[in-house]
C-alpha cells in the first residue's frame, strides 16, 4: 500500500424502466473493490446526482455501504445549491453508515466565499463524520479559494478536498497554506500526476471504472520514487482520461460499462444516450485498450 489513495465515483445503474438497480449498484462496487478502489463516492456527478431523489440517494448509500462493509471507505454525495436540504440529507446519509459525506459547492445560485463559507460549516456542524469539499468551477459557477478552505480546515470534521479547478497554482498555495493533516485529491483524472507532484494524495476518479488496477499501478510507482514509471503509465492512461469527456460526463464512461457487458441502464433526462458518432470513438476508445 503505497498511501496514495483511489477514490471511484460511482456510475448510478438503471433498470429498463429507469428505476435504479440496487443489485446491479452491489456488483459494481464489488467490481471497483476488486480493480484497486480504496474507496467509493456514490451519488456524485458520475451517479447522476441531480436526478436522484433524497430516498433513492439514502437507499443507495446504505445497499453500496453494506455491499463492501470496511473494506473500503464509502462517500455520500450530499451537496446542494440548497443549505437547509443538504443539511437534511448530509444527516440522514450518517445514519446509513457511510464514512465520509462529499460536498460540491452550492450550483447556480453563485454564493460569496463568506456563503461558501457559511454553508459548508453549518453542514459540518450538523454531522459527526468526515466531509471532503468538492471545488468543480466548471459545473458550479463558483471557485472556492484556498483562504475560505483554510478557514473551514479549521473546522474539525473537514478535512480533506477534491479539487477540479485545473489550476496548478491554486493547488499549490492549498498546498502551501492548509495543515499536514487536509487532504487533497484530484478531482480530474488527467491532472493526478501533476497534482501528487506537488502535493495531493490520490484520486476521485471517473477512469477507475474501466483502468482502475493501471491507474494504482500509477499511484504506487510515483509512491515509491519511481517517477518514470509513473510518467509512463500516465501517457499510457491519457488517451483514456481525456476520451472519456467526449461528450458530458458520466455518458462516455457508462455507455462504455455496458459496452463491456455490465448492464448499467440508459440515462434519465436531461442526460441522454451517447449519439453514433460519439459510440464509435468509446468503441475505438475500448479496442485501442484491448477490452475487446
Amino acid at each position: 500500500m503505497s498511501g496514495l489513495k483511489m477514490f471511484t465515483a460511482m456510475v448510478t445503474p438503471y433498470d429498463e424502466n429507469l428505476e435504479v438497480n440496487y443489485d446491479k449498484a452491489v456488483e459494481l462496487a464489488r467490481y471497483l473493490v476488486a480493480n484497486g478502489s480504496d474507496g467509493l463516492v456514490v451519488s456524485g456527478t458520475t451517479g447522476e446526482s441531480p436526478v436522484l431523489s433524497m430516498e433513492e440517494k439514502l437507499r443507495l448509500f446504505s445497499t453500496v455501504k453494506e455491499a463492501v462493509g470496511s473494506q473500503v471507505e464509502v462517500w455520500a454525495g450530499t451537496g446542494s445549491y440548497n443549505t437547509r436540504a443538504a443539511i437534511e440529507l448530509s444527516q440522514k446519509a450518517e445514519k446509513t453508515g457511510v464514512d465520509g459525506l462529499l460536498l460540491v459547492c452550492p450550483y447556480y445560485n453563485k454564493p460569496s466565499q463568506e456563503g461558501l463559507y457559511q454553508h459548508f460549516k453549518a453542514v459540518a456542524e450538523s454531522v459527526s463524520i468526515p466531509l471532503m469539499l468538492y471545488n468543480i468551477p466548471g459545473r458550479t459557477g463558483v471557485n472556492l479559494l484556498p483562504e475560505t478552505v483554510l478557514r473551514l480546515a479549521a473546522i474539525d470534521n473537514i478535512n480533506a478536498i477534491k479539487e477540479a479547478s485545473g489550476s496548478m497554482d491554486q493547488i499549490s498555495q492549498l498546498k502551501t497554506i492548509l495543515p499536514e493533516s487536509f487532504t487533497i485529491y484530484s478531482g480530474d483524472d488527467s491532472l493526478t500526476l501533476p497534482m501528487l507532484a506537488i502535493g495531493a494524495s490520490g484520486v476521485v476518479s471517473i477512469a477507475s471504472h474501466l483502468v482502475g488496477k493501471e491507474i494504482k499501478q500509477m499511484l504506487d510507482a510515483f509512491a515509491r520514487g519511481d517517477n518514470v514509471g509513473a510518467l509512463e503509465m500516465h501517457r499510457y492512461l491519457f488517451p483514456m482520461f481525456k476520451g472519456l469527456f467526449v461528450t458530458t460526463n458520466p455518458i462516455p464512461v457508462k455507455e462504455a460499462l455496458n459496452i463491456m457487458g455490465m448492464q448499467l441502464g440508459a440515462f434519465r433526462l436531461p442526460l441522454c444516450n451517447a449519439n453514433q458518432e460519439e459510440m464509435e470513438f468509446i468503441y475505438n476508445l475500448l479496442r485501442n485498450y484491448k477490452f475487446y
